[in-house]
This record gives structure tokens, C-alpha cells and sequence, in this order.
């Protein structure tokens, strides 16, 4: 095949973050994924972090007292009350999602909820049904989406530049000590939900559902899935394969093949960094760079999160309830077929 040199690469669209309409954030959960949102947020943002909620009133305070938030409170249900609130981020871990993200949303709050946003896809069923029936927004806080790197790929995808797409690859791998959280199977652990939720939103993302699956799970030592390979087929022929582990380090890449053309995302691939563009031959054609700044890049999510509440909406298009239910779908077909199992689901 010979290269086709006109292919290029857009600029991102993604708005400002700073511009974004400033809301008023309570904070449930005060661990390290808390501490990394809340850091972006002022960083990067106007958003205002102005309450936090924990279990106890000295962890609250501490939380409190290092973020610059006004209020701490001793429990996750006095947050939820706050009236001084408008959105509240879900940060405890996964496990209780479902839990704390329905105790916010009855008490008329709108969320932003850790991913994934429930353990399984029934459960995010279920928190659908109650946002639309309350009114207010919500949304899985699969941070990718709203970064410009992904608005890059999203407008090849959108332009059809890439022909038709013939397959996804992605991987997501990390190693863990014995004693790690995720080698628990009361914690719902394995690589499955804190890792595979990057690579199953890309291949849902860019193929829609998957229509079929085969999956191939291994045991690690302290009895949750160690590591899992999946191959989906999706309409029109197209292929995915996922590799998900928590037994050593992977490259952390994803690959989207198209008959014209191929976009690389070198890993890791769901944080921010470069855009590859690749003619049917493979050849390079275009490459967009940004700095890999990692966790500091959480303050587009947020500011997604205050233009669609400023507006009146409910969803962002960007990541639907019905794209995170898709995803978690397919995740739980995959956990089922590689014989993934813990508490809970």
C-alpha cells in the first residue's frame, strides 16, 4: 500500500477548564484519588471545594484542614445534607459506590463518581434509573474522555479519516505487592475493575457493544484474578483485545486500526500524552505531543462536570449512563467467562 501524506491530525477542541461556571464540590472520601482530584480541581480550575465527608471527624478535619475545604464532616450522609453543596465527587473505594453515590443522588445532589461507577452493570442500572427519576447529574469520572488527546482521536473517529475500523488493542497492566488492596477479593479485587475499565471504555467507545466474547482468566496467589486476555467481536466484523493484569508492568498502549489508517496511543494511553497517526502501511504521518503531566490533567472531567449542570443537563454526551453500563457489561461478561470472581457480584 503506499501512504497517504494529506492525513493529519486536528487540534483538540477542549474548551478551557478555567472557564467553566464555578460550582461548589463536596468531597466523599479523603484517600489518594481524592487528595489528586482535589488538587486539580484548584490547579486547574475555578471550581471550589468547600466540604468533606469521612467516617470519622478527625479524618474529616485532616482532610479538611490539607485540601482548604470549609467544612468537615463525620460522616458521608451529614455531606450529602450540606446545602452549601451543589455536585459531590464520589472517591471512597469501588465497593461502595453504588452505596454512597445512591445516598447522594436521593439526597438531590448531583455526582461525579469514581470509575468504575459500580461493581457491575446492574448496579449502574439501577443508579440510572434513580437520576433520571431525581433530575440531577451524574456521571462515571472516566477522566480520559474530556482529555485533549482523546478529543484528537475523537475527531478522526467523527471524520471517518481511519476508514473502516477493523480492530482495538489495548492493554492495562501494573504489578502489585501481596498486601495491596487489590489482592483482595472482599474489595473486589484484580485487574478487571481498577484497571480494565480504561481498556473496555476504548473498545466500547470506538466499536459500540461487544456482540460476542471469549476470555481466559489466571489465579493470582491471593486468590482474585490475576490477569485476563478477552477477545470481543462487535458489529460489522470488527475485533478487540484486551490484556488486563496486576501480576507485573505492560506497556499500557492502545492501537486503532482502521483500512486506511491507525491512531497509537502510547501508554499510558488513558493519561495525557502523544497521538500517533499511521498510514495503512505504517508509516508515520502525523504525531501530536503534550506533556505527560498524569493525575494533574483530573480538572477536565470537573469542568465538563460544571458546564453540563450550569446548562441544566443531566449527562454529558461525552460518557453517557448508557455508555457506562455498556462498559460494565462487557466487563462482566469477560469476569464470567475468564471465571472472575469476588464479594458482592
Amino acid at each position: 500500500m503506499t501512504t497517504t501524506p494529506e492525513l493529519r491530525l486536528p487540534e483538540p477542541r477542549t474548551p478551557d477548564p478555567k472557564a467553566a461556571p464555578a460550582l461548589r464540590w463536596g468531597v466523599l472520601g479523603t484517600g489518594w484519588i481524592a487528595e489528586r482530584f482535589v488538587a486539580a480541581l484548584h490547579a486547574g480550575t475555578r471550581q471550589r471545594v468547600v466540604a468533606v465527608g469521612s467516617r470519622s471527624q478527625e479524618s474529616a478535619d485532616r482532610f479538611a484542614a490539607e485540601v482548604g475545604a470549609e467544612r468537615a464532616h463525620p460522616s458521608y450522609a451529614a455531606l450529602v445534607e450540606d446545602a452549601e453543596v451543589d455536585v459531590v465527587y464520589i472517591a471512597t473505594p469501588h465497593t461502595s459506590h453504588f452505596e454512597y453515590a445512591r445516598l447522594a443522588i436521593e439526597a438531590g445532589k448531583h455526582v461525579l463518581i469514581e470509575k468504575p461507577m459500580t461493581i457491575n452493570a446492574a448496579q449502574a442500572r439501577e443508579l440510572r434509573e434513580l437520576v433520571r427519576a431525581r433530575g440531577v447529574f451524574a456521571m462515571e469520572a472516566l477522566w480520559s474522555l474530556f482529555l485533549p488527546r482523546f478529543d484528537i482521536v475523537r475527531q478522526v473517529l467523527e471524520s471517518g479519516a481511519l476508514g473502516r475500523i477493523r480492530a482495538v488493542i489495548a492493554d492495562n497492566g501494573e504489578w502489585f505487592p501481596e498486601d495491596h488492596r487489590i489482592m483482595r477479593t472482599d474489595l473486589a479485587g484484580g485487574p478487571m475493575l481498577d484497571l480494565g475499565t480504561y481498556p473496555y471504555m476504548l473498545v466500547n467507545w470506538v466499536l459500540g457493544a461487544h456482540e460476542q466474547a471469549h476470555a481466559f482468566g489466571q489465579r493470582a496467589p491471593s486468590g482474585v484474578n490475576g490477569q485476563t486476555a478477552a477477545i470481543t467481536r462487535h458489529a460489522g466484523d470488527a475485533q478487540a483485545v484486551v490484556h488486563t493484569t496486576i501480576l507485573g508492568a505492560s506497556p499500557t498502549a492502545a492501537t486503532i486500526v482502521g483500512e486506511e489508517a491507525t491512531i497509537e496511543l502510547p501508554g499510558p494511553f488513558y493519561m495525557p500524552g502523544d497521538v500517533v497517526l499511521r498510514a495503512a502501511d505504517g508509516a508515520e504521518l502525523d504525531r501530536w505531543t503534550e506533556p505527560s503531566v498524569k493525575h494533574e490533567a483530573l480538572h477536565f472531567q470537573a469542568a465538563e462536570v460544571a458546564r453540563r449542570i450550569a446548562e441544566g443537563s443531566t449527562e454529558s454526551p461525552y460518557r453517557t449512563l448508557d455508555d457506562t453500563i455498556s462498559t460494565l457489561e462487557t466487563m462482566d461478561e469477560v469476569r464470567r467467562l475468564s471465571g472472575e470472581t469476588f464479594d458482592g457480584a
